[in-house]
């Protein structure tokens, strides 16, 4: 198999797990992609970030978050000196929707890693890591 079909497959099977979560509570894609990093990944909590770090477009993320604080599942707040950096936080109502969402996404990592033991799912963890070293530093490069 190739890696582009390789990806595209991986898409499509998370996509399997999540379209549950965005029926049930009437969510796109990218809303639920949106809210589900922002709930996983505290550190990473303005628009921009989840642009840089998801590889999203900056039009998607931002209509995603305008949708999401609309409903009343997204806090915005601005901090520190830069008040053009927005901080996102999930609120309490977004919790059964994020509850239910890392539910869909453990469902999808056990589908995906079905038949693995885990010495090799510890191989391929750390294969990744190099891997994602290795594009850090292609992409670094092209930067500078």
């Amino acid at each position: 198999m190739k890696l582009n079909d390789l990806i595209a497959s991986v898409r499509e099977l998370y996509q399997q797990f999540a379209l549950p979560v965005c029926r049930k509570y009437a969510l796109t894609s990218m809303e639920f992609n949106v809210l589900l990093f922002l709930a996983n990944n505290p550190e990473y909590d303005t628009a921009a970030q989840i642009v840089e770090k998801r590889r999203l477009t900056k039009s998607h993320v931002s209509n995603s978050v305008r949708a999401l604080r609309e409903r009343g599942y997204l806090a915005c707040s601005c901090e520190g000196s830069d008040r053009r950096a927005v901080h996102l936080k999930p609120l309490a109502a977004a919790e059964p929707v994020i509850a239910d969402g890392r539910a869909a996404q453990e469902q999808f990592m056990q589908a995906l890693l079905a038949g693995f033991s885990d010495e090799e799912q510890s191989r391929m963890q750390e294969n990744f890591r190099r891997m994602e070293a290795n594009i850090a530093a292609c992409l670094a490069g092209r930067e500078s």
